[in-house]
């Protein structure tokens, strides 16, 4: 029995923790959160994550949820490769790359694409200064890029590459038809970021596993699934 089993749906936040496992060399299996269904909201699954959300990790330890957290604990259970360890000088300054990741960033995606849940009415200034919102922080990133490096966009991903280039991906597709005002080659460095993660062993393995298509990061396509739906 694997160590670790995987609540997913293709092309969710799950991708992310789909990433880093693979990257850490941890086996684990996957059960497919059934969204059409709306299985994320079932007692079963809330036993693992209370707030009915994706993904869910269980673990030896028991369940784990939010993905910054899995992240981490992913990465503090199986070495320094995917985060600075402990005593490492990075340490510091990558914790708040990655909690800015999970608190700042993540949440304003998730305003966008579900912008009736925050406001009653026209959702349209919402969305507008939200947008705006989001390409002022990838402008923040973009400058801080460079002193990142050896923690994004370096040879072997981070978790910060396995956090920042899904969410990459998902402003250039969703909502679908509705993503004119995105073009990451408005941010070199980061379109450098994604393309180098488009190439690397456990992207390939996950493209296979969520049908990606060929350019899943610097370039994406619509999802094209083996089981289960994006939405």
């Amino acid at each position: 029995m694997t160590p670790y089993r995987l609540h997913y749906a293709p092309d969710n936040a799950s991708l992310c923790v789909r990433l880093a496992l693979l990257r850490a060399g941890a086996p684990f299996e996957t059960a497919l959160v059934d969204r059409r269904s709306r299985q994320q909201d079932s007692a079963a699954y809330r036993a693992l994550n209370p707030n009915g959300l994706i993904p869910a990790l269980e673990t030896p330890d028991g369940p784990l949820f939010e993905t910054g957290a899995i992240l981490l604990w992913i990465a503090d259970r199986h070495g320094a490769a995917l985060a600075p360890g402990l005593d490492d000088d990075d340490r510091g300054r990558f914790l708040g790359w990655l909690f800015w990741l999970a608190n700042t960033l993540h949440p304003a995606l998730r305003i966008i694409f579900y912008p009736e849940r925050h406001v009653a009415g026209d959702t349209g200034p919402l969305v507008a200064r939200t947008r705006e919102r989001i390409i002022a922080m990838l402008d923040l990133l973009e400058a801080e890029a460079p002193r990142l490096r050896p923690w994004l966009g370096a040879e072997g991903s981070s978790l910060l590459d396995c956090y920042l280039c899904p969410q990459l991906r998902w402003l250039a597709l969703y909502p679908q038809g509705d993503t004119a005002w995105f073009d990451l080659t408005r941010w070199p460095t980061l379109h450098a970021v994604a393309e180098k993660m488009d190439t690397r062993p456990e992207t390939a393995e996950a493209q296979r596993a969520e049908g990606l298509g060929p350019t899943p990061f610097s370039a994406p396509v619509l999802p094209n699934p083996p089981e289960g739906s994006p939405l």
